[in-house]
């Protein structure tokens, strides 16, 4: 791994210790089970799951940073059972920051973690927590969001390019309001369309807008597109998730891993290459794995950058 960052250990000849730590900073952190296969179809190891992570951080840290964040955690690798995480662990270390966010469901606080840094990102994906999951808010207001979802979630057997089509419609859709939006893969199936805001504004308003956007979307492509939530009238068509736009929901982070069949990731694209998927019918051009991600990264630097910058008024 990159040696800026630690220097965590890599498999070699197909040895890894069972437990190790690693020095991160200055910060010792434990790492246990390297050698567990997490994703049996492909031997994808916790240590290759880490070096990952490592290798992206400077990419997915910015968009973790002071966010809530909900772990989806896979101790026996993503053909097992899994669980998902809001709760920050009692045995967390001393330097992992919480940050307690009002739960109206529990009608408590629940004190989430907060991914800051490279030492915190390590110790969560070591927990197994392949999956990273983060509210559209800071935790310090957590009820002003900081930007707007569009999910897109095909029905069988639509997939990823109708997705990309309603995403072209939504685009020319926002363009015409003067908002900028950028796509991402979901890491499986759909793609997702955010907005940035970096405003006052409030999840009501959010969750209108984008009802709003989807509503007429599917009056004027009712073959294609669908606002409501009912499965049944899902199939063939992209339903478009606005009820994402909600303070206690989470949307899976830019650059996060998916705990599918192979190793992939949440990828930030550009309009043009959602623009090339759609019209040659091709769907593996936006599929991307772990490998892929960080010279993407490397290559054409954060796509998603904007988002945590970009100030935008929904309303004119």
């Amino acid at each position: 791994m990159n040696s800026v960052y630690g220097g965590l250990p890599r498999e070699r000849k197909g040895i890894m210790p069972a437990k190790t730590t690693v020095n991160i900073g200055g910060v010792e952190v434990r790492l246990s089970n390297l050698d567990k296969v997490l994703y049996p179809a492909t031997g994808f190891t916790k240590a290759r799951v880490l070096d990952y992570y490592v290798r992206i951080a400077p990419a997915l840290i910015p968009h973790l940073a002071d966010r809530p964040v909900t772990f989806k955690r896979y101790p026996d690798g993503v053909e097992g059972k899994f669980f998902y995480q809001k709760e920050c662990p009692e045995y967390r270390p001393e330097w992992v920051l919480t940050a307690p966010v009002w739960s109206e469901s529990n009608d408590r606080n629940i004190n989430f973690c907060l991914l800051n840094d490279l030492p915190s990102l390590v110790w969560a994906v070591n927990l197994a927590a392949i999956e990273l999951h983060t509210s559209l808010s800071l935790a310090r207001d957590p009820l002003t969001p900081t930007m707007l979802i569009f999910d897109l979630d095909p029905g069988p057997p639509a997939g990823i390019i109708e997705c990309s089509e309603v995403a072209l419609l939504l685009r020319r859709l926002l363009e015409h309001a003067d908002l900028k939006c950028f796509p991402k893969t979901s890491g499986s199936k759909g793609l997702q369309i955010y907005v940035p805001l970096n405003l006052p504004t409030s999840y009501e308003e959010t969750k209108s807008f984008a009802k709003a956007c989807a509503e007429m979307l599917e009056s004027r492509r009712p073959d294609l597109v669908v606002s409501r939530m009912t499965k049944s009238l899902r199939t063939g068509k992209v339903f478009i998730d606005w009820s994402q736009n909600d303070d206690h929901k989470t949307t899976v982070c830019v650059y996060s891993l998916r705990a599918k069949e192979r190793p992939t990731v949440s990828t930030p694209v550009t309009w043009r290459e959602v623009e090339s998927a759609f019209s040659k019918g091709e769907p593996d051009l936006l599929t991307f794995e772990a490998e892929e991600i960080v010279r993407r990264f490397e290559e054409f630097g954060d796509l998603f950058a904007p988002v945590l910058t970009l100030k935008q008024e929904l309303y004119r």
